[in-house]
């Protein structure tokens, strides 16, 4: 296991404050209240292994087949249904939604190789990630990545909690299947969306892996 480098400034932080806290505590109240100062610690130490935690990078072997789609992220799958894309595609799409928990690997992956033909940041809301309007509604970064006659929408959107949307593509970079695209830090989802009659691999409720569960099949 590693750990991503959006993670090193936040830990950094994290760090710098708990040991800062702790001296504070055990210094004025170590005599008198060591029960608190016991209790601050190990309630900060848990806050400290959380944060380190969240920016980690397992290590996994990634599923790379092409003419299927994988999963851009760990989570679980909260949305399976047709819909109609207004910002892109102007049409009916099949959407699959995986929504991350803070405890989830935060890294998103590329779902399919191919070159990147659109790429746009909207600011919005902060609605809940299980809320249908988020698609639409809270902030969020689109990517569309092209492979020969298909065009797979991915959709990085922020939640309640999270609210910070990192995006590594530029329309035109060509793409590995599995690499990095990007990073959503606590807790958001991710969309796809994927040309109508697509074969879906997975159901609602299903625990994904980022890079490893075959969504789809094209």
């Amino acid at each position: 296991m590693t750990i991503h480098r959006e993670g090193y400034k936040s830990i950094a932080i994290v760090t710098m404050l708990f040991c800062v806290l702790n001296v504070v505590m055990f210094w004025f109240f170590g005599s008198s209240l060591l029960w608190l100062c016991i209790l601050f610690f190990a309630i900060s130490l848990i806050f400290l292994f959380f944060n380190i935690s969240f920016f980690r990078i397992p290590a996994l072997k990634f599923s790379i087949k092409d003419g299927q789609i994988i999963s851009p992220a760990d989570g679980k799958v909260v949305v399976i249904e047709e819909t109609v894309d207004e910002e892109y595609f102007k049409g009916k799409r099949l959407q699959v939604s995986v929504f991350m928990s803070p405890l989830n690997v935060h890294v998103n992956r590329n779902p399919l190789s191919g070159e990147v033909v659109y790429n746009q940041y909207h600011k919005g809301k902060y609605l809940v990630a299980w809320n249908p309007k988020s698609s639409t509604e809270n902030e969020r970064h689109s990517v569309v990545i092209k492979k020969g006659n298909v065009e797979v929408l991915v959709k990085q959107i922020a939640g309640a909690v999270a609210k910070r949307i990192i995006n590594y593509l530029e329309v035109g970079q060509k793409v590995e299947q599995g690499q990095e695209m990007g990073f959503i830090k606590f807790g958001s989802r991710v969309d796809l969306l994927l040309p109508v009659g697509t074969t879906i691999n997975v159901q609602l409720n299903e625990v994904v892996k980022g890079g490893i569960t075959v969504i789809a099949t094209l």
